[in-house]
């Protein structure tokens, strides 16, 4: 019987030094492997333990995240299995399946981001708040890039320059895969520049880009505060992630015909099925467009 432990530390440090998988992704892993190895609490692992792990998990989560906790662990096995820990892999005999709901990418209509970022706006010309800037910098990064907000997070000086009135982006997204995402739009530029200019010394201290009061790197969660404070700032009527930011950022993309492997790129999508849900929000839009335009809707003949 195997140290479930020891060799969840192991693997761990294959996916960090190997694999080279970010930070968000190796903590995920060791959430997902520690609460399985906490389950099989030293036991045999084989079929019948992996099954009653699996109703567990149906018990306790959603599909999506039950799904992903069990891909987990059945990656974990299969590299044990490939380096010659074990003899027999116990998820070769084990059928999954799990029926996930479709759940279409929630988009912010564009009325609501320009009340959002108005009002952002309205805010640094009244207050000159150095960190009303920083903020409008957050929102102005993730409506302009379609940017991750863990790699918001990590953007550091080495990674972003403006040439030309042009900014540029190299990010590097899941599995550390790089990609370049230039902006060119006059305005978003300009008050990036701004900021960068305003918070030199912050962004020099902290290796980052975004940075908080501390001057340090900003958080996931902080981000997710700016947004909610000039959501309720805009009295929006509908609660606004980052990542709707992402979402909104492909499909307003797609709309105006962008080709959907440019979207695919700019997104750090490693496949076009990913991209692809887009397309069906995109099909209700024109769906939508074409019951509110086409003449037929201007005509009637009731039957009697």
């Amino acid at each position: 019987m195997i140290n479930l432990c020891s060799n969840i530390d192991w693997y761990l440090d294959i996916c960090a030094n190997e694999k080279r998988l970010s930070a968000d992704m190796l903590k995920a892993y060791g959430v997902d492997l520690r609460q399985f190895a906490n389950f099989a609490a030293e036991k045999e692992v084989d079929r019948a333990l992996l099954s009653c792990y699996i109703q567990e998990l149906n018990r306790k989560f959603s599909p999506r995240s039950a799904k992903r906790k069990i891909a987990s662990v059945r990656a974990f096995f299969k590299e044990l299995e490939y380096r010659d820990v074990i003899a027999d892999n116990p998820f070769e005999r084990v059928r999954v399946k799990i029926q996930t709901p479709k759940e279409l990418p929630r988009v912010i209509p564009e009325s609501y981001v320009t009340g959002l970022l108005r009002g952002a706006y309205a805010a640094y010309s009244f207050r000159q708040s150095r960190w009303v800037l920083r903020d409008i910098a957050v929102l102005e990064l993730l409506f302009s890039t379609g940017i991750r907000v863990s790699e918001l997070c990590r953007l550091s000086p080495k990674n972003l320059s403006i040439t030309s009135g042009q900014l540029r982006l190299l990010i590097f997204g899941k599995g550390s895969k790089e990609r370049m995402i230039e902006v060119d739009m006059q305005e978003s530029v300009k008050l990036i520049e701004k900021y960068l200019s305003i918070f030199q010394s912050e962004i020099e201290a902290s290796d980052h880009i975004l940075v908080n009061r501390d001057s340090r790197a900003l958080s996931t969660q902080s981000v997710r505060n700016i947004v909610n404070r000039y959501a309720k700032l805009a009295n929006l009527p509908l609660h606004i992630t980052p990542h709707m930011f992402r979402h909104t950022f492909a499909t307003s993309l797609l709309e105006a015909g962008v080709d959907i492997r440019y979207i695919q790129s700019l997104l750090g999508h490693s496949s076009i099925s990913t991209t692809q849900i887009y397309t069906y929000v995109s099909s209700q839009q024109q769906a939508k467009l074409l019951a509110q335009n086409h003449p037929r809707n201007r005509m009637s003949f009731p039957i009697e």
